[in-house]
């Protein structure tokens, strides 16, 4: 079930200054070859904005004929293969390459005295993390050395000969051993520009926010609960693992292709380890399977170069499902602390809260996400009063960083499991209560930001309450004998309905769109419009990441709505265009989405001006009528068709490239954590209903229905697939998910037999409720839609098991000795 809310109009989208390629000069005016006609008032191009065209890579992925990263093949290629420490930290002792060396089919084995530049770490903020590992390792699965070998297997058992002899060092792997008097210091004599900010070596940033008086507003408050809460570390589990393939170019640089998240960053850090010139390394955009944020940082990318410069052959590198686990970052596991009051009519008060985020060995993205943690930690309500200490630590395990919900998961689950015990000490309905307290257009959140655009929380709320609930008892057959997979433990028919409870639970969050405290956030986009078998095709060419989010669709579809074309070609991903940023923090729709329709914008400029040179002393509306690109004609506001676009361009292409930026943040303040840090905010609310064996401990999420406001649905069925897959890495979180790392820092289960993730048959019915409530700032009213699902999912799920089973349930996963407390 979908409905979708459509706002009376959408606003225009602010563009700033155009550079594009100067129009041609006038030429002598040319009769049109076709007689004007006049178009329906309104009409618009297939396949635009507003409209769900088939996704071009849709239907080659659903038969297995897309060409993924892993896919690539070079007919002289080596493959390269890595050696992991096998312990979290240790020393180096010693390391001999010879035996792997001398082994048939080896090219070469290289190791950190190998490296070429004197820059021999790499960071997407901090330059933490070596390339390979020099003096100690510092977490499990660290990259030590490098082989290529003629086979991959060859590859692999010589990477098993390198010898190399460890000595353990003290692991640190929690808070008190962090920051223990004692504790060892896993980056000592760090410089970078957070290190004097913090109160001990091993915390990577740190960001307070204080705002009004909590001490004051907690004497008032009549009702004050508190909570400790655990989020267990969550793997994005794309299902396709980190490849690509690295290939000498004749000029001494290297052409890399790649599945990655962002491919300027990349070739940012990829450029110094090389020693080499940004325009000596030519990325280029490869098949991506899947990434939620797990691509964000480099994984083989530098060493596929290495081996393919050392040994002046192509290199490709594929890691197992095993090494994908130590080859990315995942999200950060979290304690939280929090505490809420409130008065006896149900206002809050005020809040306190301390979020410690594990962000393991190296920085990666954990800056960023202590930011958003503390940030919005709050959730999407009114609260005045709040003292608040988000905390990345340093520690063996290992690294986190980017995923989807990006520090705001793990303050959902806390703040939103605290409104439930506020909502059952004062008696009131956990929805009414969020209502009485949610947030809405021009409220200031913690950090002295105004939301500027609409906040329908409430309203969202409203919604999914009042969507339908599944019937009782759904196992129930006419036949009389249970459906068992519609039971807790499925198949494994160990209940036909005995001791089932139903729980209904609900949840909503806030998140934010876009990168954030004063990040220069923008994209680049080049557009191309030119005469193709008679017909106009535009070309969009920006280096923006298509990782399974449908952005080539949209970028599609914003070229047919503005340009009023049908043929819209997408130029594969590279760094020939200027940087389009990551496509991560939900902001590729709003960011390249606003740079191509900036661009298209300059281009149907030139058209015009085209057409009016060149045309113009045949109709006056050249001159005084407001004109449109549509149906592949130029047409004036009232329909009238002036001439076709191929008879504009005649043979002489029209192109444009230009950067564009939303609206700057800046920095919160390291003292107050005031500051408009954020460019916008999206809403979604989740309804669960679970039925759960509580003798068992055994749960069926059987519906997970979600309201969200989506400002703009660019693509409605894309927008709905975006939210169902959001809800489903929520739930995913909520009772199976989780890493296991021992307290020697060692990851457990590195495979997806032993780290499971929602199947078909695990994920339940996810009604969605779209809202478009226009946001008055961002292209086409849009607003970022792929985080908000996964934060409310999770606390909704786990909401619903403590309805059933009554029990304080304060971690996530829930496993079912939570449940029955074995």
């Amino acid at each position: 079930m979908t409905r979708t809310t459509r706002p009376a109009r959408t606003p225009a989208t602010p563009a700033p200054a155009p550079s594009s390629t100067p129009a041609p000069a006038a030429r002598t005016p040319v009769r049109p070859t076709r007689t004007p006609t006049r178009l329906a008032q309104g009409a618009e191009a297939r396949g635009g904005v507003g409209d769900s065209p088939l996704r071009p890579d849709g239907t080659l992925k659903v038969t297995g004929e897309f060409a993924y990263s892993s896919d690539m093949w070079h007919e002289d290629m080596l493959w390269g293969c890595t050696l992991r420490s096998p312990h979290a930290h240790a020393e180096i002792v010693s390391l001999d390459i010879s035996e792997a060396l001398a082994q048939a089919g080896v090219h070469t084995v290289l190791t950190y005295e190998d490296l070429p530049a004197e820059q021999k770490n790499y960071g997407l903020e901090i330059q933490d993390t070596p390339v390979l590992a020099h003096g100690r390792v510092r977490h499990h699965g660290e990259p030590v050395a490098l082989v290529a070998a003629d086979h991959p297997e060859t590859a692999r058992r010589a990477a098993a000969k390198i010898r190399v002899e460890y000595r353990e060092l003290p692991v640190v792997h929690d808070e008190g051993s962090a920051l223990a008097e004692d504790a060892p210091l896993l980056h000592p004599g760090r410089d970078d520009h957070h290190a004097r900010h913090v109160p001990h070596p091993n915390i990577v940033h740190r960001q307070p926010i204080v705002r009004g008086d909590a001490d004051a507003a907690a004497a008032r408050a009549e009702v004050i609960v508190t909570g400790e809460y655990e989020v267990g570390m969550q793997d994005q589990a794309f299902l396709g693992p980190e490849s690509g393939m690295a290939v000498p170019a004749e000029d001494g640089g290297v052409d890399l292709y790649i599945a990655t998240q962002w491919l300027h960053s990349d070739l940012r850090q990829i450029a110094p380890v090389l020693g080499l010139p940004e325009d000596k390394i030519r990325m280029t955009l490869a098949g991506v399977g899947g990434a939620f944020g797990g691509r964000e940082d480099l994984s083989m990318q530098i060493h596929a170069c290495l081996l393919a410069l050392v040994t002046g052959r192509p290199v490709k590198i594929v890691y197992n499902r095993f090494e994908s686990f130590f080859g990315h970052v995942h999200r950060h596991p979290a304690k939280l602390w929090y505490e809420h009051g409130a008065t006896r009519d149900g206002k809050l008060t005020h809040m306190r809260c301390r979020i410690v985020l594990d962000g393991g060995a190296y920085a990666s993205a954990s800056p960023a996400v202590v930011g958003n943690a503390a940030s919005l930690s709050a959730g999407p309500y009114v609260i005045d009063d709040v003292e608040i200490e988000a905390l990345a630590l340093y520690t063996n395990n290992p690294p986190c960083g980017a995923m989807r919900g990006f520090g705001a998961v793990q303050a959902c689950f806390a703040y939103e499991a605290q409104m439930d015990k506020l909502a059952a000490e004062l008696d009131l309905d956990p929805v009414e209560f969020r209502q009485r307290n949610a947030m809405s257009q021009g409220t200031a959140l913690p950090t002295g930001q105004a939301v500027d655009s609409p906040a329908p929380v409430a309203e969202i709320l409203r919604r999914v309450k009042a969507m339908p609930l599944p019937r009782e008892r759904q196992w129930d057959t006419a036949g009389g004998a249970p459906d068992i997979r519609a039971l807790p433990g499925g198949l494994s028919n160990t209940t036909h309905g005995e001791g089932v409870v139903r729980g209904v639970g609900y949840a909503v969050g806030i998140k934010n769109v876009g990168f954030s405290e004063g990040f220069d956030d923008y994209s680049t986009a080049r557009v191309r419009l030119e005469v193709v078998g008679g017909e106009p095709v535009a070309m969009v060419h920006t280096a923006a990441a298509e990782v399974g989010q449908g952005g080539i669709t949209v970028h599609a579809q914003i070229a047919r709505t503005e340009l009023g074309v049908t043929q819209v070609a997408i130029h594969p991903a590279d760094t020939r265009v200027g940087s389009a940023g990551s496509t991560s923090a939900s902001r590729q729709t709003y960011v390249t989405g606003g740079a191509v329709k900036h661009v298209c914008e300059l281009v149907r400029e030139q058209v015009l001006e085209r057409g009016r040179a060149r045309l113009g002393t045949f109709h006056p509306a050249w001159a005084t009528a407001e004109l449109l690109l549509e149906e592949g004609k130029v047409v004036t506001d009232g329909g009238e068709v002036l001439a076709s676009l191929a008879d504009v361009l005649g043979d002489e292409p029209i192109e444009a490239e230009d950067e564009w930026r939303h609206r700057p943040t800046e920095a919160f303040d390291l003292r107050t954590g005031q500051g408009f840090g954020h460019v916008q905010y999206s809403f979604a609310a989740h309804r669960a209903v679970v039925e759960v064996d509580t003798e068992l401990g055994l749960v069926k999420v059987i519906e997970l229905a979600c309201a969200q406001d989506v400002g703009k649905a660019m693509n409605p069925q894309a927008v709905v697939g975006q939210i169902q897959g959001g809800t489903t890495q929520g739930l995913g979180l909520a009772v199976m998910e989780e890493i296991v790392v021992d307290p020697r820092a060692k990851v457990r289960n590195p495979s997806f037999t032993d780290y499971l993730i929602p199947t078909i048959l695990d994920t339940p019915t996810i009604p969605v409720d779209v809202l478009e409530l226009a946001d008055e700032h961002a292209p086409y009213g849009l607003r970022g839609a792929g985080e908000a699902p996964t934060l409310s999912s999770t606390p909704a799920v786990l909401a619903a098991i403590r309805a059933a089973t009554g029990r304080a349930l304060p971690r996530v996963p829930v496993r079912p000795e939570h449940i029955v407390e074995v």
